[in-house]
Protein backbone atom coordinates (compact mmCIF):
# COMPACT_ATOMS: atom_id res chain seq x y z
CA UNK A 1 0.00 0.00 0.00
CA UNK A 2 2.95 2.37 0.97
CA UNK A 3 4.84 1.83 -2.41
CA UNK A 4 1.53 2.17 -3.94
CA UNK A 5 1.07 5.63 -2.38
CA UNK A 6 4.33 6.61 -3.07
CA UNK A 7 4.14 5.62 -6.80
CA UNK A 8 1.00 8.36 -7.04
CA UNK A 9 2.91 11.19 -5.36
CA UNK A 10 6.26 10.08 -7.06
CA UNK A 11 3.53 10.28 -10.46
CA UNK A 12 2.45 13.77 -9.73
CA UNK A 13 5.56 15.24 -8.93
CA UNK A 14 7.51 13.68 -12.10
CA UNK A 15 4.55 15.02 -14.31
CA UNK A 16 4.66 19.08 -12.69
CA UNK A 17 7.98 18.56 -13.83
CA UNK A 18 7.21 18.45 -17.39
CA UNK A 19 6.56 22.04 -17.78
CA UNK A 20 9.50 23.98 -18.78
CA UNK A 21 10.40 27.30 -18.71
CA UNK A 22 12.64 28.43 -21.09
CA UNK A 23 14.27 32.22 -21.71
CA UNK A 24 15.99 33.51 -24.67
CA UNK A 25 19.39 32.70 -25.33
CA UNK A 26 22.27 34.91 -25.35
CA UNK A 27 22.09 35.64 -29.14
CA UNK A 28 18.32 36.10 -29.07
CA UNK A 29 18.71 38.63 -26.31
CA UNK A 30 21.38 40.56 -28.18
CA UNK A 31 19.08 40.87 -31.72
CA UNK A 32 20.98 37.53 -33.39
CA UNK A 33 18.42 35.21 -34.98
CA UNK A 34 19.32 31.36 -33.09
CA UNK A 35 18.65 29.61 -29.93
CA UNK A 36 15.71 27.35 -29.80
CA UNK A 37 13.16 29.85 -29.07
CA UNK A 38 12.78 30.86 -32.67
CA UNK A 39 12.07 34.51 -32.65
CA UNK A 40 14.41 37.49 -32.14
CA UNK A 41 14.58 40.31 -29.80
CA UNK A 42 15.28 43.65 -31.01
CA UNK A 43 18.64 44.84 -29.61
CA UNK A 44 18.61 47.25 -27.07
CA UNK A 45 19.82 50.80 -27.60
CA UNK A 46 22.54 52.41 -25.21
CA UNK A 47 22.47 56.18 -25.00
CA UNK A 48 25.00 58.20 -23.08
CA UNK A 49 24.54 61.56 -20.86
CA UNK A 50 26.84 63.69 -21.98
CA UNK A 51 27.09 67.22 -20.16
CA UNK A 52 29.55 70.38 -21.02
CA UNK A 53 30.28 72.76 -17.77
CA UNK A 54 32.10 76.09 -17.67
CA UNK A 55 32.22 78.03 -14.73
CA UNK A 56 34.58 80.59 -13.19
CA UNK A 57 35.04 84.32 -12.36
CA UNK A 58 34.31 86.25 -16.37
CA UNK A 59 31.23 88.10 -16.06
CA UNK A 60 30.77 87.14 -20.14
CA UNK A 61 32.59 84.78 -22.00
CA UNK A 62 32.84 82.89 -25.16
CA UNK A 63 32.28 78.84 -25.23
CA UNK A 64 32.68 76.47 -28.70
CA UNK A 65 30.95 73.36 -28.17
CA UNK A 66 30.65 70.17 -30.40
CA UNK A 67 27.30 68.06 -30.28
CA UNK A 68 26.70 64.75 -32.40
CA UNK A 69 23.44 66.43 -33.90
CA UNK A 70 24.25 70.03 -34.22
CA UNK A 71 28.32 69.94 -35.03
CA UNK A 72 29.99 72.90 -33.57
CA UNK A 73 28.30 75.39 -31.91
CA UNK A 74 29.21 79.08 -30.25
CA UNK A 75 27.40 81.23 -28.05
CA UNK A 76 28.16 83.85 -25.80
CA UNK A 77 26.81 83.92 -21.96
CA UNK A 78 27.02 84.79 -18.73
CA UNK A 79 28.87 81.84 -16.40
CA UNK A 80 28.08 79.26 -14.72
CA UNK A 81 27.39 78.01 -18.07
CA UNK A 82 26.04 74.41 -19.19
CA UNK A 83 24.21 71.67 -21.51
CA UNK A 84 23.49 68.54 -21.81
CA UNK A 85 22.13 65.83 -25.05
CA UNK A 86 22.44 62.09 -25.53
CA UNK A 87 24.18 60.01 -28.05
CA UNK A 88 23.88 56.87 -28.82
CA UNK A 89 27.43 56.61 -30.98
CA UNK A 90 29.73 54.19 -30.11
CA UNK A 91 32.44 56.52 -30.38
CA UNK A 92 31.71 60.18 -30.31
CA UNK A 93 34.66 63.35 -30.70
CA UNK A 94 33.63 66.00 -27.89
CA UNK A 95 35.57 69.34 -27.94
CA UNK A 96 34.70 72.99 -25.62
CA UNK A 97 36.41 76.13 -25.34
CA UNK A 98 36.16 78.72 -23.32
CA UNK A 99 37.31 82.60 -23.67
CA UNK A 100 36.97 85.64 -21.41
CA UNK A 101 35.06 88.51 -23.04
CA UNK A 102 35.14 90.25 -20.42
CA UNK A 103 36.47 89.80 -17.08
CA UNK A 104 34.04 91.53 -14.78
CA UNK A 105 35.49 93.18 -11.14
CA UNK A 106 37.76 90.12 -10.61
CA UNK A 107 41.66 91.13 -10.26
CA UNK A 108 42.44 87.05 -10.10
CA UNK A 109 40.68 85.40 -13.62
CA UNK A 110 39.68 82.02 -13.23
CA UNK A 111 38.26 79.39 -15.46
CA UNK A 112 37.40 76.52 -15.35
CA UNK A 113 35.86 73.58 -18.11
CA UNK A 114 34.37 70.18 -17.95
CA UNK A 115 32.83 67.22 -19.64
CA UNK A 116 31.10 64.64 -17.90
CA UNK A 117 29.38 61.40 -19.81
CA UNK A 118 26.76 59.38 -17.39
CA UNK A 119 28.11 61.91 -14.54
CA UNK A 120 31.14 60.97 -14.46
CA UNK A 121 33.96 63.59 -15.38
CA UNK A 122 35.72 63.05 -18.63
CA UNK A 123 38.14 65.63 -19.25
CA UNK A 124 39.13 68.63 -17.64
CA UNK A 125 40.81 72.15 -17.55
CA UNK A 126 41.03 74.91 -16.11
CA UNK A 127 43.22 78.53 -16.08
CA UNK A 128 44.30 81.15 -13.95
CA UNK A 129 45.08 83.52 -16.90
CA UNK A 130 42.83 85.35 -19.75
CA UNK A 131 43.88 82.96 -22.11
CA UNK A 132 40.92 80.87 -21.76
CA UNK A 133 40.73 76.98 -21.55
CA UNK A 134 40.41 74.42 -24.38
CA UNK A 135 39.42 70.15 -24.39
CA UNK A 136 38.64 67.61 -26.06
CA UNK A 137 38.84 64.14 -26.16
CA UNK A 138 37.22 60.68 -28.11
CA UNK A 139 34.87 58.98 -25.94
CA UNK A 140 34.93 55.04 -27.33
CA UNK A 141 32.10 53.12 -25.15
Amino acid sequence: MRALLLAGVLGVFLAGCNNVVTSPTDDEAAGRPGGSGGGTVPPREVTDLIEYRVTGTPATVLIRYSTSEDGLTQTSTAIPWGVSFKSSRASIFLTIEATPISTGFSAYPFLSAQIYINGTIFREASSTSYAGVAIQGTWRR
